[in-house]
């Protein structure tokens, strides 16, 4: 049965994409094919052998150590305002991204990063055939965020076609922050984080061949990456610190507006209906969380859970979840964790936009213009995500 939903999984992001596509002619359907198999074979090695449980396992220790090392630093400054006994969010899962931020600073410093995404994005690009703008951005998204990979091309940004920005911040909205993996990893299983992010980037570049093919030529194939201004190292440190906790604050204030913002709306329906306006999402949700592949006894439920990601943001989603997922099979709870782990909601377009505009007036209007193809783009991004890690649960 894994297979048949996996095939009606694919149906699905296929056909939304057909649907939406600019150019329904020029569809690579060998690109995708290509990319397809190689996220099978990368989730299998994944799951399925000692190295790719060895690998995960390193990862899921790795920032596992590094919330532990930033937490002994939110203690210090504020142990004595702990509910003892208590998990509070914001200092055990939030704070701790300083440190993280911290560390990507110094691998970005000594170009460890750059040089890693630069040529494992032009290796992707000889596979799938893409040009090597985008498989960088869809790269380099998964390890900088939405906002920041942009000005790793902001010379370029004036030049770029309407057709190839489209498919860049479908990658970036696709993909999440390296910076915040480690808070993901305490609300869901590590091992989906992952996943998800290697399946992403690849689902992007998919849907992004069938909404958006095109063709380049080789003077338009061109990748000029701009470093960011020189520092000295603890000029660096101090900028990193601060850009961790400008995240760290940005998320707890969504946090608290998204979720009381629910709660305020589940209130409402719940007077005026009897029925809260997650369970209604659930319900909308249900036959897409069915094709993909969760039980149909528990679509209703996992189908709020991804419905709240799109019209809030995937912590909140995943704060939700958190509750639920003691009373989720194992295969839906793979699948609706992989599928949160993405930048895909609405406040994403006002993020993606203004990242962009501020680079380029003309181009963050065009941002602005296909900003609800572009939130369909990577959410059925992530549908496709999802469906893969399905087919081996």
């Amino acid at each position: 049965m894994n297979i048949v939903f996996y095939l009606t999984g694919l149906l699905l992001v296929f056909v939304v994409g057909y649907l939406c596509s600019y150019n329904r002619k020029n569809i690579r359907y060998k690109s995708i094919a290509i990319m397809l198999i190689t996220q099978l074979v990368l989730t299998f090695i994944l799951l399925n052998t000692k190295l790719g449980i060895v690998s995960i396992g390193f990862v899921s220790a790795l920032f596992s150590k590094l919330v532990d090392l930033g937490i002994t630093g939110v203690d210090f400054v504020f142990g004595g305002i702990e509910n003892e006994g208590q998990f509070t969010f914001f200092l055990n899962v939030l704070l701790p991204i300083i440190f993280i931020s911290v560390l990507i600073g110094i691998l970005n410093q000594f170009k460890i990063l750059p040089f890693i995404i630069k040529y494992v994005g032009i290796i992707l690009s000889k596979l799938n055939g893409m040009g090597r703008l985008e498989n960088y951005i869809a790269v380099s998204s998964a390890i900088l965020g939405q906002s920041e990979v942009f000005l790793t091309v902001k010379d370029q940004m004036d030049d770029i076609s309407k057709r190839r920005l489209y498919t860049l911040c479908t990658s970036a909205m696709s993909a999440v922050s390296v910076a915040i993996v480690g808070a993901y990893m305490e609300l869901i299983e590590p091992r989906y984080v992952v996943i998800a992010i290697v399946l992403n980037i690849l689902s992007a570049l998919i849907v992004a061949n069938i909404i958006n093919p095109y063709e380049l030529s080789e003077e338009e194939d061109t990748l000029a990456i701009e470093s960011s201004k020189k520092l000295s190292f603890f000029q660096m440190i101090s900028e990193s610190i601060m850009d961790g906790f400008k995240v760290a604050i940005i998320v707890a204030a969504m946090l608290i507006g998204f979720i009381a913002l629910m709660n305020g709306i589940d209130y409402i329906f719940t007077l005026a209906f009897n029925v809260s306006f997650q369970k209604i999402l659930g319900f909308v949700f249900a036959p897409i969380a069915f094709i993909m592949g969760i039980p149909w006894a528990e679509s209703v439920n996992a189908g709020s859970i991804m419905a709240t990601k799109l019209v809030t943001n995937e912590f909140v989603a995943m704060l939700s979840f958190k509750e639920i997922a003691a009373g989720l099979s194992p295969k839906a709870v793979g699948i609706v964790s992989v599928f949160l782990v993405s930048f895909a909601n609405f406040s994403s377009i006002g993020i993606i936009t203004g990242a962009v505009k501020a680079l380029s007036e003309k181009q963050g209007d065009e941002v602005a213009k296909n900003g609800l193809k572009l939130l369909l783009g990577s959410t059925i991004a992530s549908v496709l995500s999802a469906t893969v890690i399905g087919l081996f649960l």
